[in-house]
């Protein structure tokens, strides 16, 4: 019955852990297509909204969508989608578009804006950071306590030991 007690922050920790990468790695994208210097006109193919929420009196949160398309350098063309673009920018415009060459090109429309970057992905890892540690300081909590009251030892106490003139009786 105690693993619950490890398992299941144990499998919080690995969303945590997982979220925080993919965090990491899209801030990593978008700042590697900044910093590449690469840029193209793109065009606006499509903007959609998806809704998530709503469901009895919860909060409807709309995320816009955008996808855009664009030649590369070496010919290519490129078509992605982007959360959270400008809502300005509507079907059929053209837009600047930053790109990293590579096998997988790397792209936004998006403006540079390093330092609202940074501190955005900085904010949702402090937060993603506090959370592990809440997590990891409920497992030693835990651990400490079933040490000290003696959770989790797998001692019958339904059995009556009784000592009589220093011999055990066991019923």
């Amino acid at each position: 019955m105690d693993v619950v007690f490890y398992l299941v922050p144990s499998l919080m920790l690995a969303g945590v852990l997982y979220l925080s990468y993919r965090v990491l790695r899209r801030s990593l994208q978008i700042r590697s297509a900044w910093n590449s210097g690469l840029t193209a006109e793109g065009r606006c193919l499509r903007v959609f909204t998806t809704m998530h929420g709503g469901g009895g009196d919860s909060s409807v949160s709309t995320t816009l969508h955008h996808v855009y398309e664009f030649t590369a350098r070496d010919g290519r063309t490129v078509r992605f989608e982007e959360e959270n673009g400008p809502a300005t920018n509507l079907e059929g415009d053209f837009v600047t578009i930053h790109y990293a060459e590579g096998q997988n090109v790397v792209a936004t429309a998006k403006p540079p804006q390093r330092g609202r970057l940074a501190a955005s992905t900085v904010g949702i890892l402090a937060f993603l950071g506090v959370f592990v540690v809440f997590c990891v300081g409920f497992m030693v909590t835990f651990h400490a306590m079933s040490d000290e009251f003696g959770f989790g030892d797998d001692v019958d106490d339904t059995t009556n030991t009784v000592v009589v003139d220093g011999v055990t009786l066991t019923p």
